[in-house]
């Protein structure tokens, strides 16, 4: 019989809890040794310490401590690092690349969630509605007497997608179901003809700004997108556009939206802020064209355990010596293109 390879769950307990039920626990058990303890929150810990010396395999999530070069040095069997969340940017470094150990991320499973939001996101801009419920002038009178919102409508309109991410493509695959919708991405990295077989087409940002009616964020964090919309790029949005983020907050300069929305001119939905939280002060706040849900577009609640079974199904793939199906590597987390 083939001997199980020893692993550790590495993560908070808040999120243990949430990935691990009994069913999802037994199988993981089912297909490595489990020791004591069975997860961490600290790899400083003693007791973790010796567990982690022998792990050949880590399953990761929020909480997990950043995987550094010292810690690494007390883990000389590790061979993979499943993450049972998202991005890794913070928890993976050069000497994970340098060792050669493989990386897999939830973040396609975790991009099902992002990408549902954005869909519902699209909907209430196109009706404006979070914006109209908290006009008190106007959430409570008809529709006839609604004016400077535009054409509250989802048909026929076009919608831009900045950046061809995994959450970018599920976004264009479900705005399918609203129709006549002209869907164009901006993406310096995309494939023309990949996006045209997806349903959208591939312009250069410039080109896509005056163009559409709803604006939506995927793009990676990198110094290259701090601020990819600034000033100069709102100012191209058509009047009542609605700018929707769910990637990152920096991606967009807060007082040059802040500035438009306060004009009545732009709209925003925002799941991500920069800073986060936004301060008291920030003009952001309080303004009835924007409406700021706290960074719930991700998993929660029951959505996590989909998180966990892609990873206990990167596990039985990696066990087996087969591909992973959302491996990571030093290129493409560089590129924030499996972040």
């Amino acid at each position: 019989m083939q001997t199980k390879p020893p692993a550790l769950v590495v993560m908070s307990r808040q999120s243990f809890d949430a990935h691990f039920d009994p069913a999802r626990l037994a199988r993981l058990a089912d297909m490595v040794t489990l020791g004591d303890p069975v997860w961490t929150d600290d790899l400083d810990d003693p007791a973790a310490k010796a567990r982690l010396a022998e792990a050949e395999v880590l399953l990761t999530s929020w909480g997990a401590p950043r995987l550094t070069p010292e810690r690494l040095a007390g883990a000389p069997a590790l061979r993979a690092v499943l993450h049972c969340a998202g991005s890794v940017r913070g928890l993976v470094g050069d000497e994970v690349w340098r060792r050669g150990i493989r990386v897999a991320s939830g973040a396609d499973a975790n991009a099902i969630p992002v990408a549902e939001y954005t869909l519902a996101a699209i909907i209430f801009a196109g009706k404006k509605a979070p914006f109209l419920a908290a006009d008190e002038e106007r959430a409570y009178q008809g529709w006839g007497m609604v004016t400077g919102y535009g054409d509250l409508s989802n048909f026929g309109r076009t919608v831009g997608i900045v950046g061809f991410s995994r959450i970018g493509r599920k976004v264009v695959d479900l705005l399918k179901i609203l129709g006549d919708t002209t869907c164009l991405v901006a993406d310096p990295y995309a494939d023309r003809e990949e996006v045209k077989r997806a349903g959208a087409t591939l312009v250069p940002l410039e080109e896509l700004l005056p163009r559409v009616d709803v604006l939506s964020l995927h793009a990676p964090e990198l110094r290259e997108t701090r601020h990819l919309i600034g000033a100069d790029q709102l100012r191209l949005l058509p009047d009542h556009a609605t700018v929707i983020n769910t990637a990152r907050g920096s991606l967009i300069d807060s007082e040059a939206l802040a500035a438009e929305c306060a004009s009545g001119r732009l709209f925003a939905i925002l799941d991500v802020t920069d800073p986060e939280p936004l301060p008291v002060d920030s003009p952001l706040r309080h303004q009835a064209s924007v409406m700021i849900t706290p960074h719930i577009a991700g998993s929660l609640g029951t959505e996590i355990g989909r998180l966990t079974d892609h990873a206990l199904d990167e596990l039985a793939r990696w066990t087996a010596r087969q591909t992973l199906q959302d491996e990571i590597t030093a290129e493409s987390l560089a590129l924030g293109l499996r972040a």
